[in-house]
């Protein structure tokens, strides 16, 4: 017997829904849709479907509108049937059965990352801490102490014991003999980088190696390094360095595919600055690309740096890439259609409604209260009195009757700057919603037991409100 679902929504959305749940392709469930009585379904609480909701005989699950507020274990011990949240977009119904696949884990990674302290023998030990926080909160796994050359770095044990004791896994990351071995020895888990003509260094010490070859270009003198060590019967890791655009790119990813193919088994570093800091592109695609090629080769080490400004949020990108990336390869798929924080500027299906539904949902409109949606002709803003679509807010503000009321203003002409933000980059725009940004921005996630608190805009509006006007 197939399962039967009620859907719970409001007076404006009921039109939509229906012609939603008819348009899916593989429905394996029966519904039935039921309005409460209120217009917009978001304002829905768990009290007043309590008290509007009869009994629900036959059901097996109930699905209310994402944005609707209320503890839904109250409603299921109340009704004795599941209660549920659904997407908080209705065009996004399909996905959320499964006719678009289902969510993917992405709690698992099989790439450590290495986040670089570039310039701690500058810094104090202070903000190196405050700097490796950030990076473990943005999904660092290993704290990577970067030397600089012909600079002194007195406090280089002191810095390695106190992130030590901030519960950090440390790496040493020098060009110079005498610094790799006071960081070994001050505690450090990881050396970067040891050649054939340095590794006695490890013998002085039990941190995991990163190697390279004498030669950094030449495969065959990386080759002799790993053979030198491998004897040991000792972890390490080989990087094949990966060289900046139009100084070797290509050749260095060869170099890592032969690295694969002739050690099957061991764990690799890929350094990745070389390609973010030195190409001037959003660094999004261009990690995504480079980690597509990272898990097709097995890599299991990640070193990266956040030093220009177009890089802050690496660390966050690679690890939301490394994670998808291995979902996709465990699938046996592109990675497509498993987690959209890769997508910042545009995204796959940023205007859900058609012209015609918005014109169709404006004309149901009984209130003075604004509704703004963004559809591909442009931004539509509409109450009772009206609708009016345009691409430039400026074109709107005559329409819009708000020139003695600052705060009203002031919340429209947010609201309507993001609204022009989505249809310009082509992204999902939700009124009262900040805009997504994939992983480069993190927002905390929504309490559907309450409504958000008023913000300043309608607390001033509601101090100075004159009857019927918003």
């Amino acid at each position: 017997m197939a399962e039967r679902i009620l859907f719970i929504t409001g007076k404006l959305a009921e039109k939509s829904l229906r012609r939603t749940l008819e348009g899916l392709s593989e429905r394996s469930f029966e519904y039935e849709i039921r309005v409460l009585g209120v217009s917009v379904a978001a304002l829905m609480t768990g009290g007043m479907i309590m008290r509007r909701l009869d009994e629900l005989p036959g059901f097996d699950r109930v699905l209310l509108p994402g944005r609707c507020r209320g503890d839904l274990e109250v409603l299921s011990r109340h009704f004795q049937v599941p209660f549920e949240r659904g997407p908080e977009e209705l065009k996004d119904l399909p996905r959320f059965f499964g006719v678009d696949g289902q969510p993917h884990d992405l709690s698992r990674s099989d790439m450590l990352i290495f986040a670089e302290l570039v310039d701690a023998p500058r810094a104090t030990i202070e903000e190196s801490l405050d700097r490796a926080a950030r990076y473990r909160s943005d999904g660092a796994d290993v704290i990577d102490v970067g030397c600089l050359p012909d600079t002194p770095f007195p406090h280089l044990e002191d810095l390695i014991a106190a992130l030590k004791a901030a519960g950090h896994a440390v790496s040493i990351d020098s060009l110079v003999d005498d610094e790799l071995l006071r960081g070994a020895r001050a505690g450090a888990d990881y050396l970067f980088s040891l050649s054939e003509r340095s590794l006695w260094i490890a013998e002085e010490t039990t941190a995991v190696p990163v190697l390279i070859g004498d030669e950094p270009a030449s495969i065959d003198s990386l080759c002799k390094t790993i053979d030198a060590f491998a004897g040991s019967g000792r972890a390490f890791f080989a990087d094949a360095i990966l060289d900046p655009i139009h100084y070797g790119l290509t050749a260095s990813i060869v170099r890592f595919h032969t690295l694969r193919e002739r050690y099957p088994d061991i764990d690799i570093m890929m350094g990745i600055g070389n390609l973010s800091e030195l190409t001037h592109a959003d660094t999004l695609g261009v990690n995504a690309l480079l980690l597509g090629v990272a898990s097709e080769l097995n890599v299991t080490g990640l070193l990266t740096t956040e030093v220009s400004g177009h890089c802050r949020s690496v660390v966050k990108e690679i690890d939301r890439a490394r994670r998808i990336m291995l979902a996709a390869r465990e699938d046996a798929s592109p990675p497509r259609h498993i987690d959209e924080g890769l997508l910042a500027l545009h995204e796959r299906h940023p205007f859900p409604y058609e012209e015609q539904e918005i014109v169709e949902s404006a004309a149901a409109v009984r209130d003075a209260n604004y509704r703004i949606q963004v559809s591909t002709n442009g931004i539509s803003i509409y109450n009772r009195d009206g609708l009016n679509v345009a691409t430039d807010p400026y074109d709107l503000f005559p329409q819009l009757d708000v020139e003695d009321d600052g705060s009203h203003a002031f919340y429209l002409g947010l609201e309507l700057a993001r609204a022009q933000i989505a249809w310009q980059l082509g992204k999902r725009y939700e009124q009262d919603e900040e805009l997504k940004w994939g992983a480069v921005v993190e927002f905390e996630a929504d309490d559907k037991h309450h409504f958000a608190a008023e913000k300043s805009t309608l607390k001033t509006r509601k101090r100075r409100r004159k009857p019927d006007n918003r």
